[in-house]
């Protein structure tokens, strides 16, 4: 009698074990950090296919899920943020790209690099890269205004990203978090700048 309540704590305890594992393991994917498998060479040279990052999603206000309520954020995304985001034309996809403009700035492609309000936008991560224009958004000499609650965002291998040159802006509520660290393959481990 004895060894069977003991075989039952035993498995109690097992299952228990298992369903606190499961229920933190969850809270930490939904509210702090997720990991992703870079699926195309849009972001090349910066991700390439196949390399797999751990993205953080309490730095923006991680999302509720099933409502639209989102957690207090730790600091607004920044220009030149590398961010995940969930795909305006089919929100069963995740993207990544970086945020080229935030809401109510004028965006326009020239001569393959990128003006902001009139500005040519002249950072060491982006200086080597030309922006093709493309798509109803990127074509030359269309400086496009970004709406309220929004943000334009590109690959950083233009020519084979579909981006905001194509199809607009992401909305602030579809964004997930920010890629911080690419942890796989070995060789190629480093912060996501």
């Amino acid at each position: 009698m004895q060894k069977q309540i003991k075989k039952k704590s035993v498995i109690r305890e097992w299952i228990e074990s298992i369903l606190i594992a499961v229920i933190l393991a969850m809270f930490i994917r939904t509210f702090i950090i997720q990991a992703f498998k870079i699926p195309t060479g849009s972001m090349r040279p910066t991700l390439l296919e196949g390399d797999r990052i751990l993205v953080n999603k309490f730095i923006y206000g991680a999302k509720i899920p099933l409502t639209n309520i989102r957690l207090p954020k730790l600091r607004e995304p920044k220009r030149l943020d590398v961010i995940v985001f969930i795909y305006p034309e089919d929100q069963k996809r995740d993207f990544i790209k970086r945020l080229i403009a935030k809401e109510g700035e004028t965006v326009e492609l020239k001569n393959g690099e990128i003006f902001i309000d009139g500005k040519k936008l002249d950072d060491p991560l982006i200086r080597k890269i030309y922006y093709y224009n493309r798509g109803d958004f990127g074509e030359e000499g269309n400086a496009i205004k970004v709406p309220d609650n929004n943000y334009f965002v590109l690959g950083d291998n233009s020519v084979s990203s579909r981006d905001s040159r194509y199809w607009g802006f992401v909305d602030k509520n579809l964004l997930l978090g920010n890629a911080i660290l690419i942890y796989w393959p070995p060789n190629r481990i480093r912060l996501i700048k």
